[in-house]
């Protein structure tokens, strides 16, 4: 078997979630902050980066973090590019802990329009999807933001969204298709609707072959999304914390049997860079438990 065939197999059939450690240029000094650590202690991107690869390398090498519970981990272009113990990341992920590597590819959000943010252009798109299948990452992430129930608006981003991930699966790979919405919104309920409606007719012209995952935002409504969950192109459907608490995206992730969680702030809230090794990996422990029980229903 192929490591694709196998990592396929792996997120298909096995119960555990998939950890997002995909924090980019903006999310990172918050994701910095949240771990202990103040921009003030740091200057510049290299500076930052180098930090933020510290933290998800606590995460990654900590024996709490295994492909027992952790199906896959979302990584961000500069993740790919570094090392762990002497492993390129993505291969340490896939060999040493069995856990299938994905990739953040999308560049940021375009200006609000419409009640929604559809991604930047990706000029480069080609070029990474050939590095990241060469480092036998399976599948790729990209996000955008519908803030409003907009019907022009939640067409573009799915439009956007299935065209991108055409050419991602014709590069031999898996994308996550992430049309976040604002779990603030004033208009969630409807703004939901209108998404399922229009992934569902995305999804039915597909040909056989063509697998793609999905990453949404907790519906309000409980198994809201089966028809998606149930759809044979669809490999699975994974859900974003999107603001809530942990606890509130593990009840919410446990309402829904099928969709599993794809959590970043809700993973690593309560770690800190102060922890001892003992306490992290406790605390870390935790986290993934829970998280794994809620995405086992």
């Amino acid at each position: 078997m192929t490591s694709f065939t196998q990592q396929l197999e792996k997120i298909k059939t096995q119960k555990g979630f998939i950890a997002a450690l995909d924090q980019s240029g903006g999310s990172t000094p918050k994701a910095l902050r949240l771990y202990g650590i103040e921009e003030d202690q740091y200057e510049g991107d290299d500076a930052m980066f180098g930090l933020v690869h510290q933290m998800r390398t606590r995460i990654i090498t900590s024996p709490a973090f295994t492909g027992e519970r952790v199906l896959g981990a979302i990584l961000f272009e500069n993740t790919l590019d570094r090392e762990i113990e002497g492993k390129p990341s993505a291969e340490f992920l896939w060999q040493e802990k069995n856990i299938v590597p994905f990739l953040k590819v999308d560049k940021g959000l375009a200006e609000l329009e419409n009640g929604v943010q559809v991604m930047k252009p990706m000029p480069s798109l080609a070029q990474l999807l050939e590095k990241a299948k060469a480092q036998n990452v399976f599948g790729t992430k990209m996000r955008s933001f519908i803030a409003e129930a907009n019907e022009a608006g939640i067409k573009a981003v799915v439009d956007q969204q299935f065209e991108v991930g055409l050419e991602i699966v014709n590069a031999g790979l898996v994308p996550i298709i992430e049309p976040e919405v604002d779990i603030n919104s004033a208009t969630k309920a409807e703004a939901e609707a209108m998404l399922k409606q229009f992934i569902l007719a995305k999804l039915d012209e597909l040909a056989e072959d063509q697998l793609v995952m999905l990453k949404l935002s907790l519906p309000d409504v409980a198994g809201f999304y089966q028809e998606c969950i149930d759809h044979p192109n669809v490999v699975k459907v994974v859900a974003l914390s999107g603001g809530y608490s942990r606890d509130v995206a593990n009840a919410k992730t446990a309402e829904n049997p099928g969709l599993i969680a794809s959590f970043s702030r809700a993973l690593t809230e309560g770690l800190s860079t102060q922890q001892s090794d003992d306490d992290f990996n406790s605390a870390l422990d935790t986290a993934i438990d829970s998280i794994y029980q809620a995405s086992a229903t």
